[in-house]
């Protein structure tokens, strides 16, 4: 079992998440997972820096800590062959620490640069297997190649490898996408404590580790928590289904207007109480994850991180999962 602390790039600025992920590698993490995002969910949160730059920076700024994009999207606004060359150079200058999270994307970051957002799963989901069997040809090395139906590769080489290549993480949210973390990863990533994804992963061909964020919100007494949430990470209760269309931050202030605190405790671990955290933890245990990625919505992620330290690391640690569970 790994713990990992979520950078929220759309609540902090550069500054601000490089000084939370040494504080996250001096607490004990052993990873910190970063969204590559150019929106914000909402426009309340008020930020989203460039997810490369900032992870370049932790790397130099830590020594031991891994680093994870959570996730990438290397099909519309970035071609696969500039996500090959950004994931080989993070891996040389972090010393083997990166790990290449990837997923089909959504409208919400991908639409920007003009060139539309397929409106079918499919659609998306081919471009991502294009996307990866690219990224896997330029790791080989040497000048390459590769005419898709949808992506193109002209004679282009990576000239700075890794001696081992960054493992991929592929998100899902269904058997197809998981089924190609089994094809084409190393690695699975979901939001949702669903085992069937685990199962499609596993049964497809996939063994290597599945990666997962658990929605969790710290203070010092439960309201204070899921008001914050709320007011930040209402898109959250959304869905994927409504999470992946949504064009702007505007958007998804209209689509949240009805979510209430309630809604927010019933997702989010609120609160001082740690066999809450423990509890909503042991659910993605229990669906075959053994990565976990924390990711705290409340209104103090130095206090977050202390509370983790004293009262949750070694816990977490110690979940197993749930016979009767699985």
């Amino acid at each position: 079992m790994q713990i990992g602390y979520k950078l929220a790039s759309e609540a902090f600025g550069p500054e601000e998440l490089i000084r939370q992920a040494v504080l996250a590698e001096t607490a004990g993490f052993d990873f910190v997972e970063m969204s590559d995002h150019f929106h914000p969910w909402l426009d309340v949160q008020g930020h989203s820096p460039f997810t490369w730059t900032v992870l370049g920076a932790v790397a130099a700024r830590t020594e031991r800590v891994g680093l994870v994009t959570g996730v990438t999207c290397p099909t519309v606004r970035y071609h696969p062959a500039i996500i090959a060359q950004a994931a080989a150079t993070l891996a040389l200058v972090s010393g083997g620490r990166f790990v290449l999270g990837v997923g089909s994307g959504e409208r919400l970051n991908e639409h920007v640069v003009g060139r539309g957002f397929p409106d079918t799963v499919r659609v998306r989901q081919e471009l991502l297997r294009e996307a990866l069997e690219i990224i896997r040809l330029l790791w080989q090395g040497g000048y390459r190649s590769y005419e898709g139906k949808h992506l193109r590769l002209d004679d282009a080489r990576v000239f700075d490898l890794p001696e081992e290549a960054p493992l991929i993480a592929v998100a899902a949210g269904g058997g197809d996408a998981a089924r190609i973390a089994a094809e084409l990863g190393d690695g699975l990533f979901a939001t949702e404590d669903k085992p069937s994804l685990v199962e499609h992963y596993r049964a497809a061909g996939g063994s290597g580790p599945g990666y997962a964020e658990v929605p969790m919100a710290w203070a010092e007494d439960e309201r204070t928590a899921a008001e914050a949430a709320l007011k930040t990470s209402r898109w959250a209760v959304t869905g994927w289904k409504v999470m992946s269309e949504l064009p702007n931050p505007v958007n998804f202030e209209a689509a949240t207007t009805t979510v209430r605190t309630e809604d927010i405790l019933q997702q989010f671990a609120c609160g001082p109480d740690p066999d809450r955290y423990l509890s909503a933890a042991q659910k993605y245990v229990d669906a075959g994850f053994d990565r976990l990625v924390l990711q705290n919505a409340g209104p103090d992620p130095d206090g977050f991180i202390d509370f983790y330290q004293r009262e949750l690391a070694q816990p977490l640690r110690r979940l197993r999962p749930n016979r009767a569970a699985s």
